[in-house]
């Protein structure tokens, strides 16, 4: 399903008014990647960088190009993880954050 214009545009104006649900946001792209939804959780995460830094400045922070970052979270990108990790990390940074992986209890 595509998202309209609108809906996108609230993203962003929402985690620019709102600290906690842009670090919501990352955190839920994270958790549905670690959780195999990779699509949906590299659509989660190319919303967030839009709304927060933009590609321009993550390429700069990454030395990764920008037009290589758009393709890695785009419906057909398949990053590597040292990429992934590398911006996911940068992302925790700006948004200062430090997110962990746990058990889950059973």
């Amino acid at each position: 399903m595509a998202l309209t214009r609108s809906f996108k545009e609230l993203v962003q104006k929402r985690v620019g008014e709102d600290q906690a649900f842009g670090v919501a946001l990352l955190r839920e792209g994270i958790d549905t990647m670690l959780s195999g939804d990779i699509d949906t959780g590299k659509a989660i995460l190319r919303d967030y960088i839009k709304a927060t830094i933009g590609f321009e400045k993550l390429a700069e922070a990454t030395a990764t190009p920008s037009k290589s970052l758009i393709r890695m979270f785009g419906p057909r990108g398949n990053p590597q993880a040292r990429n992934l990790f590398g911006v996911i990390g940068y992302l925790q940074k700006q948004a200062g954050v430090e997110l962990h992986v746990s058990q889950a209890p059973r």
